[in-house]
């Protein structure tokens, strides 16, 4: 085998193929988590904010639970633990549409909930009280001040954090091949066998996680420039 060839691999319409699908699997776990967590993440703060009394402990509990254990376990615990304990047509079913592929969103859709939904708590808390106070005496009621008032304040006083949190959901999508997820590791993982060619495949799956990562951060910069007061103001 001759020196460093990164035409070895892309060159080669069986290996691109093999990367292409990486990247389009990545992008689909990546897709379904994200939205599973933010989703979810609404739901923590709401009971967070809720006047039960009942709503702190038990979100505190899965914030800590999911903050303190490494989500290479909590995957783990998905797809060797809780997927052999279900009935078996629910385990066939699942292993015919995608089991790893499922449980990677779940298992990191329920972890990153945790982080999106302290940014969000972060960002709410940051609204001065004298806003809903202001909501209150125009005629708001209490969910109507969230909604239009409090809500897209706290919001975007969170984007920073929940750009940085989506960055590193989309750099964790890599721990899916660890329970066979056919996602852009994988791909690099099996290229490499087939070819030997180690350093040049490595090469190409860093290049395009850092691509990736930079274009999320592009796209979360230009939200939180177009959601900022102050250019809003000037314009």
């Amino acid at each position: 085998m001759s020196g460093f060839d990164l035409s070895a691999i892309l060159g080669n319409p069986e290996y691109t193929a093999m990367l292409l699908h990486g990247i389009k699997m990545t992008f689909i776990i990546y897709a379904g988590s994200w939205s599973m967590a933010m989703a979810l993440a609404l739901l923590l703060l709401a009971l967070r904010l809720s006047p039960f009394r009942f709503g702190d402990p038990l979100v505190a509990a899965y914030v800590s639970y999911h903050r303190n254990v490494p989500t290479l376990v909590q995957l783990m615990l998905w797809y060797f633990g809780i997927f052999t304990l279900m009935p078996s047509g629910v385990a066939t079913w699942l292993a015919v549409h995608n089991a790893e592929a499922i449980f990677a969103v779940i298992g990191l859709g329920l972890c990153q909930a945790a982080y999106f939904s302290e940014d969000l708590r972060s960002g709410v808390r940051s609204v001065s009280p004298g806003q809903m106070q202001a909501a209150r005496a125009l005629g708001h009621g209490y969910l109507s001040a969230m909604r239009f008032v409090i809500m897209p304040q706290g919001v975007r006083n969170a984007l920073p954090p929940l750009i940085n949190h989506s960055v590193s959901l989309f750099k964790n999508s890599s721990l899916a091949v660890v329970i066979g997820a056919s996602e852009l590791t994988h791909a690099v993982k099996e290229i490499e066998n087939l070819s030997f060619r180690t350093f040049e495949i490595y090469l190409i799956g860093t290049v395009l996680y850092l691509f990736f990562s930079l274009v999320i951060m592009s796209i979360g910069a230009y939200l939180s420039m177009r959601t900022d007061p102050a250019r809003s103001a000037r314009a």
